[in-house]
């Protein structure tokens, strides 16, 4: 029950943020509604979130973490190294099957595979 009410104040507070960021209530309502992440900001969603969320959820995590993952580094013109959706979905799927890795930040996983991947 609990987890639910905080994916309600998530979607709350992803659409207050989308209409004070020049979006629309309907734009922040649609990112929803689509899958384009798990839970926000990126940087919180766990590999327990991934265990719940289904492949259309999934797909669009990888998504904001790729374009989190991928944006503007230190270097002028760099960009941050990122991974393949599918690549991205084995490696979560790997790790996240795991007791253990409940806890575990996906930008964390992504961040760490992408800079040896060489993408």
């Amino acid at each position: 029950m609990v987890h639910h009410a905080a994916r309600a104040a998530l979607a709350l507070a992803t659409l207050a943020l989308a209409s004070c960021m020049g979006g629309s209530a309907e734009e922040g309502q649609a990112a929803l509604d689509s899958g384009a992440r798990i839970g926000a900001p990126t940087q919180l969603v766990r590999c327990a979130d991934w265990s719940e969320a289904d492949v259309r959820e999934r797909y669009g995590t990888i998504e904001a973490l790729r374009e989190f993952a991928g944006g503007p580094t230190g270097s002028p013109g760099g960009r941050g190294a990122t991974l393949e959706d599918d690549e991205a979905y084995e490696l979560f799927e790997r790790w996240c099957r795991n007791s253990y890795a409940r806890g575990f930040r996906l930008y964390k996983l992504y961040t760490r595979a992408a800079a040896f991947s060489g993408g």
